[in-house]
């Protein structure tokens, strides 16, 4: 009598198969859709104003209404130009880019929000790496990326707010102003200048990061690369200490530290 199940087990091994790689196929496809190239957030995932969050973090964190006004495109590229440098450098391992990499950040006047100064160094430090060379690699991109995005910021905060002093100006020569458009007007200049404010403290924190973590790569794996980072490291303290826009204090700065 002939065998009749082997056909029938090979077509059930076939579609377990075809099930299997259809089943593969859709996860690799939606890991692709959550995060972008090297742990950066996909461009289909962002929109305009996926950072007006910040003005009204700020505000907020200081018992300060937000403004309702729209943001105006040089604003919202204050704000897109501001994120990288407050969000904490090498804070987001790789595979964070496939369950979402974005999250809105604690303004630094938080009263409970305390600066680590060593928590960069540790993370950098204690992370699985085939070399130390590979940690002052880290450190050295790090730094080179504030370096880099330190002028496009500040050359569009000084724009920013240029025209807040107009703003501000033009606030006694507008007819029939109502309170709240007053109130929004006064709430968005406050914002913008918080975000100044905001990415400076930021720098400072960055900086002293930074240090604490090349004295430890010193003491534990010295190396020729050192005195490049410590340059590099230098650059942006001495651009950090001179921006070249302060913004009006809203109030003291709030940079509680410790380690």
């Amino acid at each position: 009598m002939p065998d009749t199940s082997l056909p029938i087990r090979t077509r059930l091994r076939n579609s377990a198969s075809a099930s299997l790689l259809t089943l593969f196929a859709t996860g690799a496809v939606l890991a692709g859709c959550s995060g972008g190239d090297f742990g950066r957030t996909r461009q289909d995932f962002l929109n305009d104003d996926m950072h007006r969050w910040m003005g009204i973090e700020a505000t907020g964190s200081l018992g300060l209404p937000s403004s309702q006004f729209q943001l105006t495109d040089i604003e919202r590229r204050l704000r897109d130009l501001a994120y990288p440098l407050i969000e904490p450098p090498h804070s987001r391992p790789a595979w964070k880019s496939v369950f979402g990499d974005y999250q809105p950040l604690p303004s630094p006047w938080r009263q409970r929000v305390v600066f680590d100064r060593t928590a960069y160094g540790r993370l950098l430090i204690d992370e699985p790496h085939r070399s130390h060379a590979s940690r002052y690699a880290q450190l050295i991109d790090d730094v080179r990326d504030d370096l880099t995005r330190f002028e496009p910021f500040y050359a569009t905060a000084i724009q920013v707010l240029d025209l807040d002093r107009k703003r501000n100006t033009s606030l006694a020569h507008v007819s029939q102003l109502s309170p709240r458009e007053h109130a929004d007007a006064v709430a968005r200049m406050e914002e913008n200048t918080l975000i100044v404010q905001w990415v400076q403290q930021c720098l400072e924190r960055r900086i002293s990061s930074y240090r604490w973590a090349l004295e430890r790569l010193v003491i534990q794996a010295p190396d020729n690369m050192a005195p490049h980072a410590d340059r590099l490291i230098g650059e942006l303290a001495a651009q950090a200490a001179h921006p070249p826009v302060l913004g009006q204090p809203v109030v003291a700065p709030a940079l509680t530290t410790r380690g």
